[in-house]
């Protein structure tokens, strides 16, 4: 073979191979750049946000209903009493006041059924004492402490509580904080309750605890 012809063969593997380098190389740079994920398969998923009522942690099985209850904060900041995504009771819809605030729901339908504030403090607890025989059979009782629960509490008062379920309300006192889940005709005590006790030496707040918030599910009452 002529070395002209030698020259123009490895001239053309040569061109081969630097082709199929480059086509490579190209290739590679093209599924690393421009890979599919952006148009079609990686994209990030669709976010599904969960709305809970009363925004719950979590939501409630079929025939229990959703609530949650925030006490006060100090004396600066009302509580807030939700049930079934409903606030019954807030600082926003203004219509909570210091000492305890309670609000009455149907426990079959919940349905609100009434909702008033009882200041323990400088207050008359007639009226209190007056709200709580009155409960119809069969409702739950929503109660949330602000400033001070406790000053006029008394012994009527405090069984009152206890017949409804309350664990805490023989030792409630002056500016404790204190949220509660009854029910008129309970048989045991609630499993919703939380209690702190005024101390200066753990308050959250200078002169008061911290707020405490209760959430849960309770069983819807059948008849």
């Amino acid at each position: 073979m002529r070395v002209s012809g030698v020259v123009r063969l490895l001239s053309l593997i040569f061109a081969m191979v630097a082709t199929w380098i480059f086509f490579r190389s190209y290739m590679s740079f093209s599924m690393k750049t421009v890979r599919l994920p952006r148009w079609l398969g990686s994209a990030p998923k669709e976010t599904r946000v969960v709305h809970t009522k009363c925004s719950n942690s979590k939501p409630c099985p079929a025939n229990f209903f959703a609530f949650k209850i925030f006490s006060g904060a100090a004396n600066v900041v009302g509580p807030t009493l939700c049930f079934e995504d409903l606030v019954i009771m807030s600082p926003v819809k203004n219509n909570v006041g210091r000492g305890l605030n309670i609000a009455l729901v149907n426990g079959s339908t919940g349905t609100m059924l009434r909702h008033s504030s009882f200041d323990m403090y400088s207050g008359d607890p007639q009226p209190l004492v007056k709200f709580l025989k009155e409960i119809p059979a069969g409702a739950l009782v929503l109660v949330a402490s602000y400033d001070d629960p406790g000053t006029k509490m008394n012994d009527e008062l405090r069984k009152l509580f206890s017949d409804l379920g309350s664990s805490y309300a023989k030792q409630l006192g002056f500016r404790d904080s204190w949220v509660f889940l009854g029910a008129q005709d309970i048989k045991n005590k609630s499993p919703f309750e939380q209690f702190l006790k005024n101390n200066p030496d753990t308050n959250k707040y200078e002169g008061w605890p911290e707020l405490l918030e209760l959430e849960g599910c309770v069983p819807r009452k059948t008849l």
